[in-house]
């Protein structure tokens, strides 16, 4: 299992009625890392965290559903998410911090820069989710219909704990554009968190719900979810930081939003996909401590 490094502390805290975990440290200005779908604070960013605690006070959630956070029976979706990193922030004292989202996460992330702009004091986008439509992929589609979903769940929590690690690594590579050092990327401590994920009851339905609150036909062409048409309110300092090769958000989506975004910034990590700050963590931290200075 992952064990956090020695500038972090892994904490569950009471946020009301919902046990969460998270991982905290630092000295600083405030940073909240807010980690995609079928993650966790501890996996999405583990080849970042301690590097900006150097600098900055980091706080890295798992999202309710997720990581080793409870997982009630809730409405999953973006809303739902936004107003608990909402609460997450009052429950830590923060009135306002830097906030980096990755995928899923850079979707919240954005939702509480529009919906909350004197939160947000920063904001990093790393190929997030809300910039245009996805270019979504078949399995996604297959998770949104009743049982086929579910089974498709079971089958992916039994290859990952069964499956040899090689064949997860191409495969997940294919899926996320990923290149370069897999070994590293996707390591033992990673595959450890996988299965402890997988494994944890109610991961699947948090999981199938969240997807299906995204991949509708609503959802894939309403403005409420491509938020292109309102960036130009986005007031505050931008960095995106993209993978060239993300098969799920193309880089004209981040080219198109530092064309629309008043104050923003582009850093494109070449051969990395949709994980760039896994697969280039050493450019992307780069990038990060340069914007967040």
């Amino acid at each position: 299992m992952n064990r956090p490094p020695k500038r972090l502390h892994a904490e569950v805290i009471q946020l009301g009625s919902l046990r969460v975990h998270h991982l905290h440290g630092g000295r600083g200005t405030p940073v909240i890392f807010i980690h995609g779908l079928g993650s966790s604070g501890y996996m999405e960013w583990r080849f970042n965290l301690e590097h900006a605690a150097t600098r900055h006070r980091v706080y890295a959630p798992d999202l309710p559903g997720f990581g080793r956070t409870e997982k009630p029976r809730a409405r999953y979706g973006v809303a739902y998410f936004t107003r608990f990193i909402e609460r997450y922030m009052d429950d830590r004292g923060l009135r306002s911090a830097a906030v980096v989202g990755a995928s899923l996460g850079g979707r919240i992330a954005l939702e509480l820069a529009l919906e909350h702009p004197k939160r947000v004091r920063k904001l990093v986008l790393v190929n997030a989710l809300g910039l245009g439509r996805p270019n979504v992929q078949l399995s996604y589609g297959l998770l949104t219909l009743p049982r086929l979903g579910e089974a498709f769940m079971k089958v992916a929590g039994d290859a990952v704990r069964l499956a040899p690690r090689r064949v997860i690594r191409r495969i997940a590579a294919r899926y996320v554009g990923a290149k370069g050092d897999l070994d590293r990327t996707m390591d033992d401590d990673y595959f450890a968190n996988l299965r402890e994920l997988y494994a944890a009851e109610g991961y699947p339905d948090a999981y199938l719900a969240t997807i299906r609150s995204l991949v509708t036909p609503k959802a894939l062409l309403d403005a409420d979810h491509d938020l292109s048409k309102r960036l130009v309110e986005i007031k505050v300092p931008v960095q995106l930081i993209w993978g060239d090769n993300d098969p799920l958000f193309p880089l004209a989506h981040a080219a198109n939003a530092h064309r629309l975004i008043p104050q923003s910034r582009l850093a494109v990590l070449e051969g990395a996909g949709h994980t760039p700050q896994a697969e280039r963590p050493e450019e992307f931290n780069r990038v990060l401590d340069h914007f967040l200075a």
